[in-house]
């Protein structure tokens, strides 16, 4: 056996190039980076694209829930000089402009266009704190019941954020837009920011301190106090005396029509209808129970119009004529004469029964409407009463209410007189003119259902690429063989691809499958695995069971066994040993024999039909199968092997939970890892490299077993070559 036993061997570029899978360069860099990728890619292919498909159609979803905007856009021509006015000519600032002070003045006429105070301008224009269709229209509706003052804040506020203005440059005309959920509102207010934008500037120009302004302002300021005066009055007393007072919207009959009365006096009048609806059905239903009172039981026109009694009387009828059949032809006292005698006799009873039932009803009805009249004449009288006592508390009520309307009528002629001042007093001439009115958008400026689609598709991208590579971070399972260098840093030795049918070894019996290919190679890499070449004792292991070490231990041995190479395959496994189910013999004797010394190895070695290659199965199963393996015999079985043959290969179990490989990996010349793609995992097989590092065994690196190439990526079906061996010379063209 080698004594020499690094803990690696060569790095994995020397195995790709002894298996001819190409030099370290072309299969690193940027080259596996790619491949990693595509294999990243079709592996969560289904992820990524419910991921991509979830978040477009959200932002679908999202898109056909929102209301759709709509931008009116104004454009207003701001000069730095104004027009000659009177053969004067006025500037902005009152005197002539410098070129490089052109800017900074066309600057500050768009921060004025964003002011608060030109918002408020607007507001006060369109009158907006008492428009519900504006608060409907910026999305708003339940801001139109707040306070006057809360409310106004709120409408500037809207403005404010509805509201935007761009000057591009080499230009002097500014583009005024204003987005909201009503076209005509946007073109509205984008209409009013201009025509106010005109008159704040001419305002700020030209303020005139005419007296007869000033002196409109003071009074309208006097009749604004003795409004508010007279309102809180008039609400004072109110309150103290318990009016409650509807208002009337039309005021266009005069001063008391804005007080269209009291709660007290309309439910009066309510009530007093309805006791008189209650009399007249009173009336009725008394005259009803009249006529039915005065006349026979059955002659009652309530009994008569009775379906439930018409039928009892057909019933009855039918009942009485089939008596008077059967009194023809049977004697008295007949069981069919009694029968039909007292069926006549029960319906004569039922119809009676039903009469009074019918005649019941009509009373019950007259009793009702009784009832009914006298709590309605009851409740009338009541709001009688108290209507006579609010009246006489109304004289002083109607005195506070005529002058409370007289005050707002002076207000507002004041209001108007004064806003027709100030229109007159900016009528002059301005540097800043309107160059289009805006008009109703023909259609929504958002929201735009192709950008967000776009803007899905991006962000599907990006959290899809998020989610797919914290997956790949957190999961580590061996998938590809990059994989083994990345997540456990291990040297690959060979890659198998999974077996159609998943029967590796009907697959070795073909020389040209996939899988017998995948052997080959890793047997040309063997003889190049240390630096004497093939190891005289080669242990093959796995991390866990069922990862395909003994097929691949299997397949070595069947390989170097072809080259003429004489190999002994010892099953090493005896806790659930498999060769001699494979190669089809006998297990009464084996390695557990040799290791008791009850046979020899000559003795116990089988030769397969297969030439040059000579089994050891594992033999009975020991109790303890470690202290077996960890004996001198074991290891002086193997050096008998390693003289007699040019290869040991030693089947033993797997790594995890069990001592055995351990002890084995100390005796052999190199240790080779098989481990199943999709299925193995990092942790599992860097506990298991600890647990083989503790004897420091020659590690030769890991087959890649059961790896799908096409599961794993297109670009691995090329780079391995797998699909050139399905090649059919009778079915398929070269």
């Amino acid at each position: 056996m080698n004594d020499a036993r690094p803990e690696f061997s060569s790095g994995p570029q020397d195995w790709r190039a002894a298996l001819g899978l190409g030099n370290g360069r072309a299969f690193g860099g940027l080259g596996d980076t790619l491949r990693y990728l595509l294999s990243l890619l079709k592996r969560n292919i289904w992820l990524i694209l419910t991921i991509i498909g979830a978040t477009m159609l959200l932002a679908l979803v999202l898109t056909m829930l929102q209301t759709p905007q709509y931008t009116a856009r104004a454009t207003v021509e701001i000069n730095e000089r104004a027009d000659e006015v009177l053969g004067e000519e006025l500037d902005s600032d009152g005197n002539n402009s410098v070129e490089w002070e052109v800017d900074r003045y066309l600057n500050t006429q768009l921060e004025i266009l964003r002011s608060r105070a030109l918002a408020e301008r607007v507001a006060d224009r369109l009158d907006l704190a008492s428009d519900p269709a504006f608060f409907l229209a910026m999305g708003a509706p339940g801001t139109a019941d707040l306070p006057d003052g809360a409310r106004k804040q709120a409408v500037i506020g809207m403005l404010m954020s509805g509201f935007s203005v761009d000057l591009p440059r080499e230009t002097r005309i500014a583009q005024i837009f204003f987005t909201s959920n009503d076209r005509e509102m946007s073109a509205r207010v984008t209409n009013a920011y201009a025509q106010e934008f005109i008159q704040a500037n001419l305002q700020r120009k030209y303020d005139s301190s005419a007296y007869a302004r000033q002196f409109v302002a003071e009074q309208l300021d006097e009749a604004r106090q003795a409004l508010e005066e007279s309102e809180r009055e008039l609400n004072s007393y109110a309150r103290d005396a318990g009016l409650i007072r509807a208002r009337n919207p039309d005021r266009t009959q005069g001063v008391d029509s804005d007080y269209a009365g009291s709660i007290t006096a309309s439910s009066l009048v309510q009530a007093n209808r309805a006791a008189n609806d209650a009399q007249a059905a009173r009336v009725a239903a008394e005259a009803r129970w009249n006529a039915e009172r005065s006349a026979p039981l059955m002659a009652s026109p309530a009994v008569q119009n009775s379906e439930v009694v018409q039928q009892l009387a057909a019933r009855r009828g039918a009942v009485q004529s089939e008596l008077q059949a059967a009194r023809g032809r049977y004697l008295p006292g007949h069981p069919t004469l009694q029968r039909l005698e007292a069926e006549a006799a029960g319906l004569d009873a039922q119809v009676a029964q039903a009469a009074r039932e019918a005649r019941g009803a009509v009373q019950a009805q007259y009793r009702a409407a009784v009832a009914t009249e006298r709590q309605l004449q009851g409740q009338v009288r009541s709001l009688e009463g108290r209507t006579l006592a609010e009246q006489d508390r109304s004289v002083r009520y109607n005195v506070l209410a005529r002058e409370a309307d007289t005050n707002r009528q002076l207000y507002d002629g004041l209001l108007q007189r004064y806003r027709e001042l100030n229109a007159a007093a900016g009528i002059t001439a301005s540097n800043i003119a309107v160059v289009d009115l805006a008009q109703p958008p023909g259609g929504p400026s958002s929201p735009n259902l192709t950008i967000n689609l776009l803007l899905g598709l991006l962000v599907g991208i990006g959290l899809a690429g998020t989610i797919v590579f914290l997956r790949d971070q957190l999961d580590d399972r061996i998938r590809v063989p990059e994989d083994l260098e990345s997540k456990v840093g291990m040297g690959l030795v060979g890659v198998i691809p999974r077996a159609e049918a998943d029967d590796p070894v009907a697959a070795l019996e073909n020389a040209k499958s996939p899988v017998a290919e995948a052997y080959n190679a890793l047997r040309t890499a063997l003889l190049y695995s240390t630096r004497d070449g093939l190891p005289g004792v080669l242990l093959v292991t796995s991390a866990q069971p069922l990862e395909g070490k003994s097929t691949s231990s299997l397949a070595i041995a069947k390989g170097f066994a072809r080259l003429g190479r004489k190999v002994l395959l010892v099953d090493a496994d005896l806790r659930r040993p498999s060769l001699h189910k494979r190669a089809g013999i006998a297990n009464e004797a084996g390695l557990s024999s040799v290791l008791v010394g009850e046979t020899a190895l000559s003795e116990t070695v089988v030769q397969d039909k297969q030439e040059n290659l000579f089994l050891l199965p594992s033999g009975p199963i020991p109790p303890s199968p470690t202290e077996l393996l960890s004996s001198p015999r074991m290891a002086a079985m193997l050096e008998q092997g390693d003289a007699e043959y040019d290869l040991v290969i030693v089947d033993s179990a797997p790594i995890l939970g069990l001592a055995d490989s351990p002890e084995l990996a100390a005796l052999a010349d190199g240790v080779l890892v098989v481990i199943e793609a999709d299925r193995a995992r990092g942790g599992q097989l860097k506990a298991a490299l600890r647990r083989l590092r503790d004897t420091r065994p020659n590690i030769l690196g890991a087959v890649l077993t059961k790896f799908d190439p096409a599961k794993a990526g297109n670009s691995y079906s090329a780079y391995y070559g797998y699909d050139y061996y399905r090649y059919d010379p009778e079915t398929e063209t070269a």
